[in-house]
């Protein structure tokens, strides 16, 4: 149902090596829901989405991380992507960034193999969650609870494991979404 998410301001955090339908179909769904989604990144400009290993399109960036606060969103999405996920948990901002959402307790959302970043600001610790198949032992040795399902909600985190859930996905990241804001004052 449209409107759900109305006005809701939206960080999705990414940079060049990000999975495009990843990037593409949960941002399809919070527009679609009435979200205002704002690409996040290490710096302006663009970056280069990736089909798998090949080059995709290009995707416009809405502000750089050194301008981003947390404080101004009401949710994280962090869309998959070997290149991408590695890249983001290298950046301390970036981490500092995902955490932020963690300790105000505010919704996020990860698909494929954007959990390492998770993992680099050490918020999967008790968590049940899944992934991308291969992360599955760095998650368990981060101490999360891995298991292999389409979508995983544990309190404000949802994951998922690859493109082929991304429709249970977006389903999901609208439901919980609008399910934080109910939760807000109303003043927020």
């Amino acid at each position: 149902m449209a409107g759900e998410l109305d006005g809701m301001r939206v960080a999705v955090l990414a940079t060049d090596g990000v999975e495009q339908v990843e990037l593409d179909r949960p941002w399809q769904a919070l527009e679609e829901a009435g979200a205002e989604p704002e690409l996040v990144s290490f710096s302006t400009g663009t970056i280069t989405a990736y089909e798998h290993i090949d080059k995709g399109e290009k995707r416009t960036v809405h502000t750089d991380l050194g301008s981003a606060d947390p404080d101004d969103y009401a949710a994280l999405v962090l869309p998959g992507g070997v290149i991408n996920g590695d890249f983001v948990r290298a950046d301390a901002d970036a981490v500092t960034f995902v955490k932020a959402f963690f300790e105000a307790g505010k919704p996020v959302a990860a698909i494929c193999h954007a959990p390492w970043v998770l993992i680099e600001a050490d918020v999967v610790r008790g968590r049940r969650m899944t992934s991308w198949p291969s992360l599955q032992t760095d998650l368990r040795n981060a101490g999360a609870n891995w298991v292999d399902e389409e979508v995983v909600v544990d309190g404000n985190l949802i994951t998922s494991r690859n493109p082929d859930d991304l429709d249970a996905f977006g389903a999901a990241i609208v439901e919980e979404f609008a399910g934080s804001r109910e939760e807000q004052p109303t003043d927020a």
